[in-house]
């Protein structure tokens, strides 16, 4: 009996699902090689052997951590970084990891595949956290702070003369309002009858997810972790005294109001999407989560936590334009299953599954899309 093997048999039941589910991928998506969108690049490899663990960020938030006893390794992290160098990488992808799940692959991988993937792993985990951040942090102080203030909560001109007033990013309220894909959505189209106007044509989907998980994390996250508690953030953002007088807030809307993205609006870069060809990359990678239907039934959402996007709801139709829809799918989610697909498609192939997504569940009257069988 192999160790790999025997390294199988010792773990819990959801686990073993969960890795099961990675060897069947592999081929499944190999498959697809022989058409136009060739995946055995890096990111692909990562996608088809390891994401199932360590997640599709790198940072074990992935649907088999809870499962597994040691938790799969977060790349993302410091200690990562000093503990890990390259030739304990290769050993460890090719020959596994004694007591863990981390089975080896040399056997199924060559020799330069394996070299590629650990490559990989390192140039876009190991050290994507400080730049991300750093990256989102210069976007929001050029692009974002002259409106949103420095902290997030509104800047003294923006609060006193715009109507509606700018989102304070640190309340209570934005934190249980805004998901990340709509603060995406946001950045690209902009909100009609607001002074929030749309950067889909003018910034790269990389700086508006970074700048939005610069929010997210530095602003909306600290604010949550400090609730009640005057001075500074655990994130090191510092805050007004109790005794300052808070800045002017807009009304709260009504219960019922839903803000809606402008449908009008075309794809990013000039690119125009073809939704025959986008149906074919959808239906052989999208729909195993998102489903035939767009409504989030696809057969691997039951495994899935977060669940996949339900693109035929209420929300998703209000918000997911087309530069949406490209963002989305160029710069994926973190912490979920949805991988960032800029990394194996080109602009136009994005471009292609948006248009078809947009036709077919977010404005199914839009145009003429063929039928499903």
């Amino acid at each position: 009996m192999s160790r790999g093997f025997r390294t199988l048999l010792s773990l819990p039941l959801a686990a073993c699902v969960a890795i099961g589910l990675a060897l069947l991928a592999g081929p499944a998506l190999a498959a697809g090689e022989r058409g136009p969108m060739a995946q055995q690049t890096p990111a692909a490899l990562y996608h088809n052997y390891c994401s199932v663990c360590h997640g599709d960020a790198g940072d074990g938030n992935s649907r088999a951590r809870g499962s597994l006893k040691p938790p799969p390794r977060d790349f993302t992290t410091p200690q990562s970084t000093q503990e890990l160098t390259r030739d304990r990488m290769i050993a460890a992808v090719k020959g596994g990891v004694p007591g863990t799940a981390m089975v080896g692959w040399g056997t199924q991988l060559t020799e330069a595949q394996v070299v590629s993937v650990v490559d990989y792993v390192r140039n876009t985990f190991m050290r994507a956290s400080t730049q991300d951040a750093s990256r989102g942090r210069q976007v929001y102080a050029r692009v974002c702070s002259v409106c949103h203030g420095d902290r997030g909560a509104g800047s003294m001109w923006a609060s006193q003369n715009l109507r509606p007033a700018p989102r304070d990013f640190a309340s209570p309220q934005a934190r249980a309002e805004l998901t990340r894909e709509r603060m995406l959505a946001a950045v690209a189209a902009g909100r009609p009858g607001t002074a929030m106007q749309g950067y889909a044509s003018k910034m790269s989907h990389e700086d508006m997810a970074a700048v939005v998980d610069y929010i997210r994390d530095s602003i909306m996250r600290a604010g949550e972790a400090n609730a009640g508690i005057s001075g500074t953030h655990a994130r090191g953002v510092p805050q007004p005294a109790a005794s300052q007088p808070a800045a002017p807030q807009p009304a709260a809307a009504p219960a019922a109001s839903v803000v809606k993205a402008d449908m009008k609006l075309a794809m990013p870069q000039g690119l125009k999407g073809d939704a025959a060809a986008g149906r074919k990359f959808y239906d052989a990678n999208c729909a195993t989560c998102h489903g035939t239907k767009g409504d989030g039934q696809g057969p691997r959402a039951y495994f899935i936590n977060p669940k996949p996007r339900v693109f035929t709801s209420a929300e998703s139709r209000a918000l997911f334009n087309r530069p949406a829809i490209f963002g989305g799918v160029s710069a994926g989610r973190r912490g979920t299953e949805m991988p960032a697909w800029d990394k194996v498609m080109t602009p136009q192939e994005i471009a292609d599954v948006s248009e078809y997504v947009f036709r077919s569940f977010i404005q199914p009257g839009a145009a003429d899309v063929a039928k499903r069988p």
